[in-house]
């Protein structure tokens, strides 16, 4: 009995030990003491096991004692597999910075830190930009004028957006921009998100390109002369970076710059000769400054002795000699400007290097570090706009869609993607403003920015395939009444721009998180290159204590021992609690991975993905729980909030599983299993009751539907008549038109009105005749029904409208020539 009782003591003494990481004196004190007792009382076995066990914690865990013997043997050992990190991987790693990504994965997140970046909202600058400059812009658009008919914006749009300073937000007001904060921008380019044309124009500029370099780097002679001429329009920057040969694999430029003299003007100048191969390049076309990214040379060695610069970035006038810009290219379903850009035997002048000579060779650094913020918010922001303008579309229609007498938003099948489309939009729309906040209190969040970009682009992907479905023939025939399918075609763009998301979530979310966010990878591979042991000594140690902590804390918890304790309340509190839990056990899965794997790791592309997706959605539920937490609720949120959660949790406890079943050492993979999950799975799909809760609120004038669609343009006041605004107007009639098709649908089901009355409109006079309905309700219902059908119509066009080239067109019901029999003959 004494046996079984210290063995129990023992085993809760060292997982409390290991819980608290408190290190090897205190793993040594339960030890020690319980083998002690052991021999005391005649438990002798047990005892001196407990006591060899304590002898071997001092020998490993004693920095005194384990630098003797076993730090230089791992040391050694290290230094073998330890995977290489090339000069380009560690500019990545060593740019933006880590915040709440760090926490996650150290498995043991501390809420606090989130909750520190406190919001301050928008100023009121910026609320009125957007509630005035963006909502005449989005009414402006029309999509299929935009996208068919003139394949660009229309001229009084441009000059509005130059005018108003779109293309300036990030560009300090001192150089005459509007100098707006992160979410301002990212809020600014969700109204846009009307159209996709529109956000793409207005967006590429304020992201990674030539404005935000200059801000960073640039000389004060560069950027006195080019800020205000961006903020205001006179010139259109685009940047060159992509070519035939180096898509996501950017750092394989094959355009080059060589360091020469020539003489210009009867005066020898030193400068650059670029030969260079751009493709898909936003703006191009009507850019008027070109950013462009190339290798740099320096073969007579005029700058030093290096011949090899690195990669380099320079600003180069649309007019100099050589370069060839202009053509387009055609992005599928939206016609924004982009095409290529070559240049052949250009030279230009070392002051057209961004930064001027000091920044040569600094070109990767600078893109990854401007990326780290602009990808953090130009896409997500589009994907988060474009989720409020769907889901608002798809609410209101399958409410005034009906068949089968009811509302289609009444039919489940209907319900279940309503609902995922408004928990994609609700989470979409608490993580892009939530980073946006942390880059406003100084952050430049490199691993969450790849997060957010494949993650809410892939939520635009779904969503949209889901507004297509429920809308049907409304949205598969093309037209001016068509909002949707235009933005559906385009949506491709998005998946595979600004790092393609098959790349970003195979190799960077975690392949560049497992080192560049981890307590202790870093270091280690530092104390490498260095040669300090002793410093290896100190993070290969801790690294092994959070191992041990990680696995205590994920085994505790996955039984419910020791809850984590959270500063949240409500409903919040049991979801923040498995964020806790699960971040233990991601951090416990990264560290078994990588100790597995080694620099194999790297190639294991579907493993790595799995990890990664476990960290994107703690961090996506990590920012539902603090925009919860920090907002103002409304009627029916709290059932969007467990959905979203419930699906976060879902998913990530599924790519845990997927992670288990695949590790290369199968026994590896089954402890983890034991310990991550001791109890099983925690989460289910989000339930049928919920789906239909919410999607009756999205598809009704609520309160969470007003919500929802906070921040889009929304008002029927534009140049173009607005969808969005329509739908919401039969909404709020729609309660009162709902109790009058009931009472004519219930008196024709009854006979009561005429078998013809097959329309709803001849229902409702057919009512008004028996006075079943009156005159006041009639001609409500007159203009109700009008309006519906408007919103159901689809367009069709002249039968030779869409051949270009007329004199090809087959006239397929024109009559057959009768060719008479003697004709037949002379011709033969």
């Amino acid at each position: 009995m004494l046996t079984l009782l210290l063995i129990v003591l023992a085993i809760v003494g060292m997982l409390t030990v290991m819980r608290r990481e408190a290190g090897a004196p205190a793993a040594l004190l339960v030890l020690g003491v319980l083998g002690l007792v052991g021999l005391l009382f005649e438990a002798n076995v047990i005892g001196v096991l407990l006591l060899i066990a304590a002898v071997a914690v001092a020998a490993a865990g004693l920095p005194a004692l384990r630098t003797k013997w076993l730090t230089p043997r791992i040391f050694a050992t290290f230094k073998k597999v330890a995977p290489k990190v090339s000069a380009t991987e560690r500019t990545a790693l060593e740019a933006g910075s880590v915040s709440w990504d760090g926490e996650l994965f150290s498995g043991k997140p501390q809420w606090d830190k989130l909750l520190a970046f406190k919001d301050d909202g928008l100023r009121d600058d910026e609320k009125a930009f957007l509630a005035n400059q963006c909502a005449t812009a989005a009414g402006m658009c029309n999509a299929w004028d935009i996208a068919q008919e003139r394949a660009d914006l229309p001229q009084q749009l441009w000059d509005f957006l130059k005018k108003e300073g779109f293309f300036g937000m990030i560009i300090p007001k001192e150089y005459g921009g509007l100098g707006f904060s992160a979410k301002a921008q990212s809020m600014v380019l969700q109204k846009l998100s009307a159209n996709e044309t529109l956000m793409v124009t207005v967006g590429v500029p304020n992201s990674l390109g030539p404005g935000e370099l200059l801000l960073k780097y640039g000389t004060q002679e560069q950027k006195d002369h080019y800020l205000p001429r961006l903020s205001d329009g006179r010139e259109i920057p685009c940047f060159g970076l992509t070519g035939p040969r180096a898509g996501s694999d950017a750092t394989s430029l094959p355009d080059t710059g060589v360091v020469c003299k020539q003489v210009i003007n009867g005066e020898e100048v030193l400068g650059l000769r670029l030969n260079f191969e751009k493709r898909w390049i936003t703006l191009a076309p009507i850019a008027t400054v070109v950013g462009l990214a190339f290798r740099l040379f320096d073969p007579e060695k005029l700058l030093g002795d290096e011949e090899d610069r690195g990669i380099t970035l320079a600003l180069i006038p649309r007019d100099t000699a050589g370069m060839e810009i202009g053509r387009r290219h055609h992005p599928i379903g939206s016609p924004f400007m982009n095409g290529p850009i070559i240049g052949k035997d250009v030279f230009v002048p070392l002051d057209t290097i961004i930064g001027g000579p000091d920044m040569i060779g600094q070109g990767w650094r600078m893109l990854v570090e401007c990326l780290s913020i602009g990808r953090c918010i130009t896409l997500p922001s589009g994907a988060t706009g474009t989720a409020r303008y769907a889901l608002g579309w798809s609410g209101g229609f399958t409410r005034v869609r009906r068949q089968f007498n009811v509302p289609v938003a009444e039919m489940e099948g209907v319900q279940e993607p309503l609902a995922r489309m408004a928990a994609l939009a609700y989470i979409s729309q608490a993580t892009v403003y939530q980073t946006a906040n942390m880059i406003d209190h100084g952050e430049k969040p490199a691993v969450p920015s790849a997060i957010l970009k494949s993650q809410l682009t892939e939520f635009q992907r779904v969503l949209l395939s889901d507004a297509m479905d429920v809308h049907g023939g409304k949205a598969v025939t093309l037209g001016p009444r068509n909002y949707l399918g235009i933005g559906y075609s385009a949506n491709p763009v998005a998946i595979t721009v600004e790092g393609a998301n098959i790349m970003t979530r195979n190799l960077m979310i975690f392949g560049q998180g497992a080192i560049r966010c981890h307590p202790y990878v870093l270091d280690e591979l530092a104390a490498k290159d260095a040669n300090d042991m002793k410093a290896f000594d100190k993070a290969f140690f801790g690294h092994a204590g959070l191992i041990f902590g990680n696995a205590a804390r994920a085994f505790t918890l996955g039984f419910g021992i020791g809850k984590a304790s959270v500063p949240f309340d409500g409903p919040a509190v049991v979801y923040a609690q498995d964020v806790a839990r699960l971040s233990a056990g991601f951090g416990l899965c990264a560290d078994a991975a990588m100790a597995s794997l080694g620099s194999a790791l790297k190639k294991r592309e579907m493993l790595s993905a799995r990890l990664g997706d476990v960290l994107s959605n703690l961090y996506l539920l990590s920012m539902v729980l603090k925009q919860w937490h920090a907002g103002s609720k409304v009627e029916g949120e709290e059932a969007l909030l467990h959905y979203s959660c419930r699906f976060l949790l879902h998913r990530a406890e599924q790519a845990f599983v997927e992670i288990f079943d695949n590790l290369p050492n199968r026994a590896l993979g089954k402890t983890l299993n034991a310990v991550v999950m001791p109890a099983g799975r925690r989460w289910d799909k989000p339930h049928d009751d919920l789906a239909r809760d919410i999607a009756t609120r999205v598809s009704t004038h609520s309160a969470l539907r007003t919500k929802l669609l906070e921040n889009t343009w929304d008002a029927d006041d534009g140049e173009q008549r607005n969808p969005l605004a329509r739908y919401n107007a039969l909404l709020v009639d729609y309660d009162r038109a709902e109790v009058i098709y009931r009472t004519v649908n219930k008196a024709y089901a009854k006979g009561e009105l005429p078998q013809t009355a097959l329309h709803p409109e001849a229902r409702i006079e057919a009512g008004l005749e028996k006075g079943l309905i009156s005159p006041e309700d009639a001609e409500f219902m007159r203009t109700f029904e009008a309006e519906v059908l408007e919103m159901l119509t689809v367009d069709d066009f002249a039968y030779d409208a869409f051949a270009k080239n007329k004199s090809s067109l087959i006239d397929h019901n024109s009559k057959p020539v009768v060719v008479e029999p003697q004709q037949e003959a002379s011709i033969k």
